[in-house]
């Protein structure tokens, strides 16, 4: 999307072919977020637009859309469906690793589907809020492992997903930075094949470091959200 393995989309989200190696010019001894300015997007309507991007049509229009402000993610669209659209940014990625973290310039579109919303975007908003607070990567880690202990996050739901369609999405500084594929989060993938020759499943190694006890494979689509063809690797 390994033992603890994690998300999103993230992402995050993140980061080259199109996850895996980031530049080192975006590499620093302090990953911590600081200033926020240049992580948000000044225009409400392009980040919201950009973040219905991430699926098609027929399922981003009737979703709930966050966008990140100052203090975490927040409303800017009721939804009606039980999706979830946002754009993430560099720090739902490798937790393991310098890959995309501090890079302001990492945009990722992601729609979460019900499950999916309910059982991992508690995570996004969690990480965020402690990002933007100032915490250390190792701080996070460690917080993020009590809450699982403490039950203070949900368990990842059956059946939970993402797409991360949108043809806008920029998840690394390689050329190659972006593809259009679809995320599904499992507590155990043995059973899916992932990384097999011929195999279109492929485990995302980016957040193997990451304390969530999640797996996360990706399956590419061929297409961009809007049914245009969409490179696949």
């Amino acid at each position: 999307m390994v033992t603890p393995a994690s998300l999103v989309c993230v992402l995050i989200f993140c980061f080259v072919t199109p996850w895996q190696t980031q530049a080192q010019a975006n590499q620093t001894s302090d990953p911590r977020i600081a200033p926020l300015d240049p992580y948000l997007m000044p225009d409400r309507n392009a980040e919201i637009a950009l973040a219905r991007s991430a699926a098609p049509d027929s399922i981003s229009q009737n979703a709930e859309v966050q966008v990140l402000g100052r203090n975490g993610y927040e409303l800017a669209v009721q939804g009606t469906n039980g999706f979830v659209c946002m754009v993430e940014r560099g720090w739902m990625g490798s937790l393991g690793s310098m890959n995309g973290y501090g890079n302001p310039k990492i945009r990722g579109p992601v729609c979460f589907n019900p499950p999916a919303a309910r059982s991992v975007l508690p995570i996004i908003y969690m990480r965020t809020k402690m990002v933007l607070a100032g915490l250390s990567k190792e701080q996070i880690i460690e917080k993020t492992k009590a809450a699982y202990a403490n039950k203070e996050l949900p368990a990842l739901e059956p059946g939970s997903m993402c797409y991360m369609m949108s043809k806008h999405a920029y998840l690394t500084d390689a050329d190659d930075h972006n593809v259009a594929h679809l995320m599904f989060y499992t507590l155990d993938g043995a059973d899916w094949g992932a990384d097999l020759p011929k195999s279109p499943v492929h485990l995302n190694p980016q957040f193997k470091d990451n304390p969530e006890p999640i797996d996360v494979f990706m399956v590419f689509t061929g297409m961009w959200s809007d049914g245009t063809p969409a490179p696949v690797m």
